[in-house]
């Protein structure tokens, strides 16, 4: 999936810390821990969150990498503390302990639990829904403020909204298509949801207490909107090298996400060729552009200058608050499923996973087409491209 960078995380859910590991990035890049947590705290918000949101606070300690608020070539090594771990030691400790733990046997469906158990030898799951866990998506939030920084640097910007939530959708009137000015997307970061339709988010914030109270949950589809991108990045020579399929690779690992498309695929499949196509036109100081952005800025494969529309469907988060009927491991007789705690819904907060997701995706691709040891280098590489398209 990458093929410049390398993005490693490691850590559990209730253990002591989540640690990530970006290599690389040139030198020169500014890069801010503030800004860094200001998007991790993003993914902590929205309306139907469960109570870890409120112990944890989320934020990237910086540990190499960065020299005077720079980068310098080397690894960016960063750590999330966990701040839950306090209630863990015992359980979660690294070495042996005198008293055994109680194991976790009754299987949630839904989760990694019979398959990773399987997988890995256990008959205790708590080894695998400690590291399957979605608490693993802050140290890919953390590695994406760094990708974020490069794009920024070079006008690309990302954001995400929530489309749909259970039955409820957006009126199609605030769907971005192709020109994401549209938008007062700061005034959509104060929405509970997440949500560009106030009249949708109310029925949506009604819906998450119906579900609350019946202690159940609620899946739906966020849409991640990356604009300021140049024409060229991806390639049709190879499958592994075209970007759509690397950006969706990119979204489907997001936990509980099993669905992507760009721009409106679905819709297009049931329509003619000739009402899908975006007719190409030349403007004197504009250059090449669309008349409209129904591939959702992808062509074969390769950005061609509009924005990237990707909209990814979460399945309704697995942990409810009424256990399913299922299994116990150790005995294999019926068993309730096993409820630690949970969010009612998490769609807002998968919408920020997935700008992170895209941009570590479009980061990885920008440094292959303009790549250097240095930012001054990537500067030089990128404006030379540009100042050689047709304007």
């Amino acid at each position: 999936m990458l093929r410049v960078l390398k993005i490693l995380t490691a850590g559990e859910s209730h253990g002591q810390a989540l640690l990530t590991i970006v290599e690389g990035m040139p030198s020169g890049l500014p890069i801010s821990a503030e800004e860094i947590g200001r998007h991790m705290t993003r993914r902590q918000q929205g309306y139907g969150r469960g109570r870890r949101q409120q112990i944890e606070q989320d934020a990237a300690q910086i540990l190499s990498g960065v020299r005077h608020g720079k980068s310098i070539g080397s690894p960016i090594a960063m750590l999330v503390d966990n701040k839950d771990w306090d209630n863990w030691q015992e359980i979660m400790a690294v070495e042996p302990v005198a008293t055994p733990v109680k194991k976790v046997t009754h299987l949630r469906p839904g989760h990694a639990d019979l398959v990773g158990v399987f997988k890995y030898g256990f008959d205790d799951i708590r080894p695998i829904l400690e590291r399957s866990s979605a608490r693993e998506t802050a140290a890919r939030l953390a590695a994406s403020g760094v990708c974020r920084a490069l794009l920024s640097h070079f006008g690309t910007k990302i954001a995400s909204y929530v489309s749909v939530l259970g039955p409820i959708e957006i009126d199609a009137a605030y769907e971005v298509t192709q020109e994401p000015d549209s938008v007062d997307w700061d005034a959509l970061e104060e929405d509970p949801l997440r949500c560009p339709d106030p009249e949708a988010s109310r029925q949506m914030v009604a819906l998450i207490d119906e579900m609350k109270a019946a202690g159940d949950s609620l899946g739906g589809v966020y849409n991640v909107v990356a604009w300021g991108l140049p024409i060229g990045l991806g390639s049709h020579v190879f499958w592994d090298r075209r970007l759509d399929s690397r950006l969706a690779a990119a979204i489907l690992s997001i936990n509980a996400t099993k669905g992507v498309e760009f721009g409106p695929a679905f819709e297009n499949a049931r329509k003619q060729g000739s009402q899908v196509q975006d007719q190409i036109r030349f403007e004197q100081g504009r250059g090449f552009s669309r008349l409209s952005n129904r591939a959702g800025g992808l062509e074969a494969g390769i950005s061609n200058g509009e924005p990237v529309l990707v909209r990814g469907a979460l399945k309704p988060i697995s942990t409810i608050k009424s256990p399913l009927p299922s299994v116990d491991l150790a005995t294999l007789e019926p068993a309730q499923a096993h409820y630690e705690r949970a969010d009612t819904t998490a769609v807002p907060a998968a919408g920020v996973i997935g700008e992170a997701m895209v941009a570590i995706i479009l980061a990885d691709a920008f440094l292959e087409k303009f790549g250097g040891d240095s930012l001054a280098e990537i500067e030089r590489n990128y404006h030379g491209y540009m100042e050689g398209l047709p304007k």
